[in-house]
């Protein structure tokens, strides 16, 4: 997992992380911090070992770091935050030793991580897509009534 800890120790990465929390201190819902990254990557893991995905950990592990890393931008210059979020990959990865394959499989799923259709892309873009749904704790959420989810899309139970 030595890439997965040069991505969360980059710079750049810390500075995101830094600024999203900042720009989220006061915010009712959900927060895109790194208990939500590192709950994303253990869904996705856990995903990937029940419907025998193949995919290495590390590989999980890196995409669930950067799938939301773009929220500073989407706060400040209102980029949308996927895209965003791949700007940035494209800078963290290279510099952290992943090849150009790994990168395009990590940037295709920041990039899709938001669409239903991420259902049927490659194997990391799903696992990345469920793992991100399935993360939120509806159930316990005191902002729940205010969230503009879809109650129907809630997680009011648990499953993993």
């Amino acid at each position: 997992m030595d890439k997965v800890n040069q991505i969360f120790n980059h710079p750049l990465y810390q500075e995101a992380l830094h600024d999203i929390e900042e720009a989220e201190k006061d915010r009712i819902f959900c927060k895109h911090d790194m208990d939500h990254f590192l709950d994303v990557a253990r869904l996705a893991y856990i995903y990937n070992l029940e419907e025998n995905a193949g995919i290495a950990r590390e590989m999980i592990y890196s995409a669930a770091l950067l799938h939301d890393i773009g929220r500073a931008l989407q706060y400040t210059k209102e980029i949308p935050h996927h895209e965003a979020g791949v700007g940035m990959a494209e800078q963290i990865l290279p510099e952290c030793g992943f090849s150009d394959e790994e990168q395009a499989q990590i940037i295709d799923a920041i990039l899709f991580h938001r669409r239903e259709g991420s259902k049927k892309g490659s194997p990391l873009r799903t696992l990345l897509y469920k793992a991100d749904k399935h993360s939120r704790k509806c159930f316990v959420c005191g902002a729940r009534e205010e969230c503009k989810w879809y109650k129907e899309n809630m997680n009011m139970k648990i499953d993993y």
